[in-house]
Formats: C-alpha cells, structure tokens, sequence
C-alpha cells in the first residue's frame, strides 16, 4: 500500500490537510487585514473555482485512464452551455419565462445526456482507432475534434456573444460580514459540490467506481480480471463531459453570456487546475479548481482584473518546481 512505500509525511493526505490549514489561515488573516473585501474575494473565487474543479474532473479521468490529454473537452463544456441557453429560449418562445426556474433541473439532466452522448461518439471516431498509434496521434485528433466542435458552434450560433435569460434565478442577496452573497452563488455553490461529492463517493466506494482505478493503473491487468477496458472507458467519456456541461450551463447563467470560444479559455484554465492538483488525482482535480478561482479573486481584488492570469500561472509555476506532481500528487501505479 501508499502507506508502506512513503512516510506519513509525503502522502497525499497530509498535503491536502497542509493545504487546508494554510487555507483557514490566509482566510482568517486576509479578514483580519481587509474585512469584508477580502471575505468577498473568497466567495467570488469559490464559486469561479467551483467551475474549473467540474471541467478538471473531465481533464483528469480521461487522463486517468488513457494518459490522454482530451483538448476538445472545454468545447464539449462550451457545447453544454450553448444547449442551456438553447432550451431556455424555447422555454421562454413557449411562453414559460416566469417558470424558468421549474424546469431548470430537467433541462441540466437533459443536456448533460445530450453531451454525455456526444463525448461517447466523440470517442469512439476520434480516439479509440488511435489508441496503439502513438502518444502523438491522438493529440492531433484531439485539437481537430476541438476545432470541429468550436466552428459548429459559430456556424450554428453565429460569432457574436448569447445572452442567457437573466430571470432563471430570483435576485436575492444577504450581507454576511460585510460580504454579499446572493442566490445565484449559493446555488452555484451547492450544485457543483454536490456533483463533485457525488462523484467521489462513486469512484472511491462502488464496484465500477474500482473497476475505473483499477483500467487506471494497469490496462492488460485489468482485462486478465475480467474488467472490460472498452467500456470503462466509454463510461469515463460520459462522466466527464457530462459534468463539464453541468459547468456550462452554470457558467452561463451566472455570468449571463456566452461565445463560441469559451471552451478555450475555461478548458485551458481547467486543465491547469487539474496539473496544479496532481494530473489524474481526482481530488486534486477538486482542490486545483478552487485554488485557481481564490487565486484569481485575489488577483482581481487587490491587484487588478488584467494581470490575474499572469499571477495565477506564475503560482502555478512556483508550485509545480516544489512539487512536480502538483498539491495532492500525480496518481500512477502503486508496486508493493
């Protein structure tokens, strides 16, 4: 086991528990210093986080599984927004703008179907003729398939931004310490950690969730127990578009517009919190996406909008030179 090969003190949990005691430090020493402003920044960048977290979760399992980095599935992310703000506008031609919100947990399940099935097909035609074809194959076929999913979208859609229906949400706000909060937040919130919870307990205390892990570390293993490789591959293809579009979705109704290229933009943040977690570690996927979002506010509150990502990155390279792996540690085969 990990706890045999490493001490105690270089195990994943013991990075994760160091990360979230400097965390509760930084929280209560940034209030202590700016109040409420800092407070604020907390919020913004946990709800911008949560974001990145759900679109890493598609990056990480898919490299996981097939030591592949799946370029297109920002635009599949891209592509679930585009959906929502598609059967939201029926809703509203149909005469149910004042219902919107009713029916807004059918249209997330519908559209994270609809995505789900797409990165199946997305995998079967792109990826799965490639997979003894070299590592290089794949990653072309990975930038076309982006490309293909960003100039339907325009030709669909057309090139100039998508307003979302800005009455989904009622505009409820609190003052907590100082800090606003409104409902768009807490919803944002609460359905992005009950998704990444969700996930979690299904990879780390179910059958198929082992079966994952297991066609993680070993592939030919894997099949010598009678786990089928193929499927639990097609399986990863659902989950994790699938909870890139829920972040879709999200994004758009939070931010209330959207663009043909916001896959790129979102996906190459993603894909950082992911390598910033630990590159196949689903939790790190989880912490990477939240450091990333409290990065950027910080970055945005107290120094300016226009140099977050170059803070943000130069972070990132600070930590990756102390820690290669990233915070929680790339997942790789475990020989006793």
């Amino acid at each position: 086991m990990e706890a045999t090969l490493r001490p105690w003190y270089q195990q994943s949990w013991f990075y994760a528990f160091l990360s979230l005691l400097l965390a509760a430090v930084l929280v209560w020493a940034g209030y202590q210093l700016s109040g409420p402003v800092f407070l604020q920044q907390v919020v913004n960048g946990l709800t911008i986080g949560s974001f990145y977290a759900l679109i890493a979760l598609g990056y990480t399992m898919v490299y996981g599984v097939l030591k592949l980095i799946n370029f297109a599935h920002g635009d599949l992310f891209m592509s679930g927004a585009y959906l929502g703000f598609t059967f939201l506008g029926m809703l509203i031609g149909a005469g149910f703008s004042g219902q919107l919100l009713l029916y807004l947990l059918p249209i997330f399940l519908i559209v994270m179907v609809t995505v789900a099935v797409a990165g199946v097909i997305l995998e079967r035609t792109a990826y799965r003729p490639l997979r003894r074809a070299g590592r290089l194959a794949p990653v072309v076929s990975a930038l076309g398939a982006s490309i293909f999913l960003q100039n339907a979208v325009m030709l669909i859609y057309g090139a100039r931004y998508q307003s979302y229906p800005k009455e989904v949400l009622p505009d409820v706000r609190w003052t907590i310490a100082g800090a606003r909060l409104t409902l768009m937040q807490v919803a944002m919130l609460v359905l992005a950690f009950l998704l990444m919870a969700a996930l979690y307990i299904f990879i780390h205390y179910s059958r198929v969730g082992t079966a994952i892990r297991a066609v993680a570390l070993d592939h030919d293993t894997s099949r010598l127990m009678g786990i089928n490789v193929n499927r639990i591959i097609t399986l990863v293809f659902i989950i994790g578009p699938a909870l890139g579009s829920a972040g879709g979705i999200m994004v758009g109704l939070y931010y209330g517009r959207i663009y043909f290229t916001l896959g790129w933009g979102y996906g190459l943040k993603a894909f950082t919190a992911a390598i910033l977690g630990g590159i196949g570690n689903i939790p790190g996927a989880m912490v990477g996406g939240l450091l990333l979002g409290l990065i950027e506010a910080f970055a945005t509150g107290f120094v300016s909008d226009a140099w977050k990502n170059a803070i943000a990155f130069f972070i990132l390279i600070l930590i990756l030179i102390f820690r290669p792996t990233g915070l929680l540690g790339e997942r790789v085969a475990e020989k006793l």
